[in-house]
């Protein structure tokens, strides 16, 4: 599974595609990570920023609270960020 959730801290493992045409969650990427396309380049960290964005946006989760655990400069990165009411119907609506 590409999340876990520890002590209300989700640890959630994506592949990130840079350079897309809009920020947008895709389809499970093999057993482990979740793809998702960034708007931004991935250029001197514009790409993670934009991630983070999207994520606090989606999630309604604040910006400053999400952490990149692993991942910097890799296209499969490791995020955390705290349990939200958003990210419980995310998952339920997609069937996770």
């Amino acid at each position: 599974m590409f999340y876990e959730i520890n002590n209300e801290i989700v640890s959630f493992r994506i592949k990130a595609q840079p350079k897309a045409s809009k920020s947008e969650f895709c389809e499970p990427y093999g057993d482990d990570a979740i793809k998702i396309r960034i708007k931004a380049p991935a250029v001197e960290g514009a790409a993670n920023e934009e991630l983070f964005k999207f994520l606090s946006k989606s999630f309604k989760v604040p910006k400053s609270s999400i952490m990149l655990k692993s991942g910097d400069t890799s296209k499969i990165k490791v995020i955390l960020f705290p349990l939200s009411e958003k990210f419980k119907e995310w998952i339920a609506q997609n069937g996770y």
